[in-house]
């Protein structure tokens, strides 16, 4: 039997943290519960955990402060955050945090269950990978260290600009819907942050420029196509 992965879940509602223990727990996750934000960082420092889900309405400390004082910790672990309110603005600060899903209650837990799988089969086929290097047609993009290299030249890459290029090699020869990468990497798909990315596109579009073979192709009204032939 596969080893267990471990969540570690900080909810104050006691009703609700116990029904979704118990649900995560019988879908083979073994799972470390807190029911006050004071006690979570705390909790955290003493194991070893594979994903979080944070509410962020918490006593005493909030999760958007836990998840930053997590990120502090270990750089790399997975977030899902959990609210009442969807306030845009509360959306916004969760992905600036590094999270990599939103969830607004109530929820379907089926949702919420899928979701964890696909976030940890992320990191699992990352790991499989430990150079984690990409090849761009000739160029070597790391999207960990956030650069690109073409024959020893080396460019840093903005958060952004590295984010972007990530999801466009993820769905290389296929098309980048606008409002997944909109939403993954600027939490909205308005039309300034739309706006926002056609800039960044450009950008990339300027950084590859030496490889002719590469090219982003803007498909009009849906997203974007990297193609390196």
């Amino acid at each position: 039997m596969d080893e267990k992965k471990r969540i570690f879940f900080v909810e104050d509602d006691l009703s609700f943290g116990a029904v979704l223990k118990s649900y995560l727990e019988i879908n083979n996750y073994e799972i470390t519960w807190v029911d006050d934000g004071k006690y979570a960082v705390e909790k955290f420092h003493s194991g070893d955990y594979q994903l979080c889900i944070l509410d962020v309405m918490l006593p005493n400390v909030d999760g958007f402060s836990i998840g930053k004082e997590i990120r502090t910790i270990s750089p790399k672990v997975p977030m899902i955050y959990l609210t009442a309110k969807a306030l845009k603005e509360d959306i916004l600060n969760g992905y600036k945090i590094g999270a990599d899903d939103y969830i607004t209650k109530p929820f379907d837990t089926e949702v919420l269950l899928c979701k964890i799988e696909a976030i940890l089969k992320r990191g699992t086929d990352r790991m499989t990978d430990p150079e984690q290097v990409l090849a761009v047609g000739r160029y070597l993009f790391d999207p960990h260290l956030r650069t690109i290299e073409l024959n020893g030249d080396i460019r840093q890459l903005s958060p952004k600009e590295a984010a972007l290029l990530h999801l466009l090699c993820e769905h290389k020869n296929q098309l980048l819907p606008r409002e997944v990468a909109l939403k993954r990497i600027w939490g909205e798909d308005g039309y300034f942050t739309t706006r926002s990315m056609d800039v960044f596109i450009t950008k990339l579009r300027k950084y590859l420029k030496d490889d002719p073979a590469i090219e982003i192709k803007n498909i009009h009204g849906s997203g974007f196509i990297i193609t390196d032939e």
